[in-house]
């Protein structure tokens, strides 16, 4: 089983960036499993930002959904994958089009960590697993429904990938904290 490691934190709190210093130190051959999709200017500029910061030499797999595979196909030919971020990928699921009730929602977010973790699991030993996160939690409670069902599902999602990690960081104020 691959070694996994779940970063937590903020927005802007200077997870990302750590993130890919554990890469760097976990591996030579670098993927980065990409989850945003870009549907407007501000997306697009946040794309860029992590683009510029990567090496050209990190292998980059887009995987808005089903990214289970692009774990699997990452982690043949790398040593050290960074999944950035599962908060998106989660915002990607719960946006998907097609009427599903709110117990559906939490099912189906469920089952998705699970396959996440499933798929780190069946990776030979020697790769190393990067987990992004956001902290959403924290905050004041959303007025609208869908926003309190993603705060829901993403607390729920953490705690999963939590529990199933190896190693866990919280990043404050650029500042990584070891949790676990």
């Amino acid at each position: 089983m691959a070694k996994m490691i779940l970063v937590t934190g903020g927005a802007r709190s200077g997870k990302s960036s750590f993130a890919e210093e554990l890469v760097a130190k976990a591996g030579r051959r670098i993927a980065y499993i990409a989850t945003a999709q870009i549907f407007d200017e501000e997306m697009r500029y946040r794309v860029e930002l992590h683009r510029r910061r990567r090496p050209a030499a990190w292998q980059t797999y887009e995987a808005p959904f089903e990214a289970e595979k692009a774990l699997q196909d990452a982690g043949h030919s790398h040593d050290a994958i960074l999944f950035d971020c599962v908060t998106i990928y989660l915002s990607n699921l719960l946006c998907k089009p097609g009427e599903r009730t709110e117990e559906e929602e939490y099912e189906n977010v469920r089952q998705a960590m699970a396959q996440l973790i499933a798929s780190v699991r069946h990776l030979p030993a020697e790769v190393t697993v990067v987990f992004v996160t956001n902290e959403v939690g924290a905050g004041i409670v959303p007025e609208n429904a869908l926003a309190r069902r993603y705060r829901d599902l993403a607390g729920l999602a953490n705690q999963q990938l939590a529990q199933a990690a190896n190693d866990v960081y919280a990043v404050i104020c650029g500042l990584p904290l070891q949790l676990k």
